[in-house]
């Protein structure tokens, strides 16, 4: 039997092997939520690979994915959590920003956060309380000290009468960091801020397979993750706050300010 660690990393290696072949046919995609709410056929394929190989070593456990393949299971005290493609929209369009995404939560706590780019071959891992890695070398969240120096990330929401009050904060955002960006998957962009390659990230309207592993990388790589109050995680919430760890204060100041 695989450990835990490994078998989420090969689940993921395998589905981003299917997406890397794939991406650049041209795919169609049929709505979810909405017009801008999507789903391809290899939304559902690599799910399937990722499913299989964990049902085979560990058929107990519960798996929560956002394509819904299986229901979770209440009474098991390991629950994998999975996005087979976090950015689908991207992957839709050819657009190479996206990532496989599977967490491992034992008892409500992560244990395990993996988020693999297939694109650029870059694999994040995180493990509680052993640390964070890409492609096997520690990672550590940046030292930038101010929102004046930062490179800030968010993503904008499905639900149109959000959009008004994140529009409001990207303003704000963008008159007081040196630059933001808007990156199409968020377990990506928060693996980037695990990485120091931004320092901090904000986003509504989120389902828990979309922050859920990279939640834990972020923390195992030194940074701070809440709600946009400053308050404990909560995946079904919605929300997320995630930072560098040193200009958190500060976002949520930003974010606070926009709610009142």
């Amino acid at each position: 039997m695989k450990d835990l660690k490994t078998l989420a990393i090969e689940a993921a290696h395998q589905a981003g092997k299917l997406l890397r072949e794939n991406f650049r046919q041209g795919h169609s995609f049929a709505l979810k939520s909405g017009f801008r709410d999507l789903v391809t056929e290899f939304d559902h394929r690599a799910e399937e690979i990722i499913v299989s190989l964990i049902q085979k070593e560990f058929p107990q456990h519960s798996i929560l994915t956002e394509e819904g393949s299986v229901r979770p299971t209440d009474t098991a005290s390991y629950q994998w959590i999975i996005d087979p493609i976090d950015g689908t929209t991207n992957f839709a369009h050819g657009f190479p920003f996206f990532a496989v995404s599977i967490a491992l939560y034992y008892e409500g706590e992560p244990v395990v956060g993996v988020v693999y780019n297939p694109i650029h071959d870059e694999l994040f891992v995180a493990e509680a309380g052993q640390g964070a890695w890409l492609n096997g070398q520690p990672i550590h969240v940046s030292h930038v000290e101010t929102l004046q120096e930062s490179l800030v990330m968010t993503g904008f929401p499905y639900d149109e009468r959000l959009i008004p009050k994140h529009l409001a904060w990207w303003e704000r955002f963008a008159r007081e960091t040196q630059t933001l960006r808007r990156m199409g998957s968020s377990a990506l962009a928060m693996s980037y801020l695990a990485a120091g390659r931004a320092d901090g990230y904000w986003e509504l309207d989120l389902k828990p397979w979309d922050m859920a592993a990279a939640a834990l990388i972020v923390r195992e790589a030194g940074g701070t993750v809440t709600d946009l109050r400053g308050n404990k995680l909560d995946l079904s919430s919605g929300e997320v706050l995630a930072s560098n760890g040193k200009i958190h204060a500060q976002m949520i100041k930003i974010l606070q300010g926009e709610r009142e």
